[in-house]
């Protein structure tokens, strides 16, 4: 079979395939261009069970660009909490603000125009311009060049620049005409369900009578990747600082600074470990609760807030691209201003709050699990 043959058979085939089987997801039901671009953020780095419900309580939280344009970055913030990587939901919302005003409100139907916009690359820009306007356009990610690299045999690096422009350049010329949407959503699908990272379910697979790596034995070994460094472990001491008297039910939350990691999410306050324990120093709850003490009142002093005693509690993980936070989770309480007992005045980045309250701000992940864990005890 020559190379021509064998892309007008991957194209046809992949095409027949899915216009037959495509799952019945919320933003495929639409070609409403913010459907899909909402739907192309929230899916990076995430899976689409995931997506799902998250999709849906967005839209009915923000129905069209306007809405999300309009909308207090809180609320955008809470309704992605869960999701992470809340640069994506900042972007966005700053893009479609730009779409309401340069655009009127009508997500624009050009390269050029659609990759000017905060936080859409090249992929996103492809899923947008194809799916929502059948320009034929690639939408080349992870997937893709997966199911790419086994089915031309191809072993360049995918983690490579120049890998991923052939990539988009080969994708682009298997677009059949008129077809470009489909066509698209098709290679996402079969990466995603079918030609998979570990066991690829190659007897399933539409394309497999033509598949090159599959002949050559590599259907397991594609695509070659350089690993990335692992995230650097980091460990933590954090606190539940419970709260007395009017405060009783509600813990001691604090906004992180507007620029930075996690940038305005809500919070426990935590501080790093001044230095490494020795391998034979005890974690959890066997530990010492002094240095995880003397630590965070250190931390805290800087705000003008004294920690009283505290207990051991829980430990949690968090793992960002480059970082791993390891936790270890104490309870305590403030220190009273003075012997009078006076109320600590708080500054203005902190907030009591009990379980019904949390509803009011974002949290990342590992806050969210710590703080339902406390309240469900």
């Amino acid at each position: 079979m020559s190379s021509s043959e064998q892309k007008q058979y991957f194209s046809t085939e992949l095409l027949s395939w899915y216009r037959r089987h495509k799952r019945d997801l919320p933003w495929r039901r639409s070609r409403n261009p913010y459907h899909i671009w909402v739907s192309e953020i929230m899916l990076q780095q995430t899976r689409v069970d995931t997506v799902i419900p998250y999709f849906n309580r967005f839209m009915d939280k923000f129905p069209t660009v306007e809405a999300l344009a309009e909308a207090p970055e809180d609320e955008v913030l809470k309704a992605w909490e869960g999701l992470g990587y809340y640069s994506r939901a900042r972007n966005l919302q700053s893009a479609v603000r730009e779409v309401k005003e340069r655009y009127g409100g009508v997500v624009p139907d050009t390269k050029e125009e659609v990759s000017s916009l905060k936080g859409v690359g090249p992929y996103t820009t492809g899923a947008i311009l194809s799916i929502a306007y059948n320009k034929p356009e690639p939408a080349v990610d992870g997937n893709v060049m997966r199911a790419l690299s086994r089915y031309f045999l191809i072993e360049d690096d995918i983690m490579k620049g120049s890998t991923r422009v052939s990539m988009e350049k080969l994708a682009q010329e298997l677009i059949p005409e008129g077809a470009a949407g489909d066509f698209n959503q098709a290679l996402m699908e079969l990466g995603a369900l079918v030609c998979t990272p570990k066991s690829p379910s190659c007897l399933t697979c539409p394309v497999m009578a033509h598949c090159a790596g599959r002949a050559a034995g590599m259907e397991e070994s594609l695509p070659v990747k350089t690993k990335a460094k692992p995230p650097r472990p980091e460990r933590r001491y954090a606190v539940v600082i419970e709260g007395a008297a009017e405060h009783a039910g509600r813990v001691l939350i604090r906004q992180r600074p507007a620029e930075g990691l996690l940038a305005r999410l809500w919070e426990l306050p935590h501080a790093a470990v001044p230095t490494a324990p020795a391998a034979a120093e005890p974690r959890g709850e066997g530990a010492d609760p002094a240095a995880a003490h003397a630590a965070l009142a250190a931390h805290l002093a800087v705000d003008g807030l004294g920690l009283g005693p505290v207990g051991w509690l829980m430990q949690a993980e968090h793992t960002f691209s480059h970082i791993r936070w390891e936790m270890d989770v104490y309870a305590g309480r403030l220190e009273e201003a003075s012997a009078l007992l006076l109320p600590v005045p708080l500054p203005s980045n902190y907030r009591w709050v009990n379980r019904e309250e949390m509803e009011q701000y974002a949290f990342p992940n590992v806050f969210l699990r710590i703080l339902n864990a406390y309240f469900g005890r």
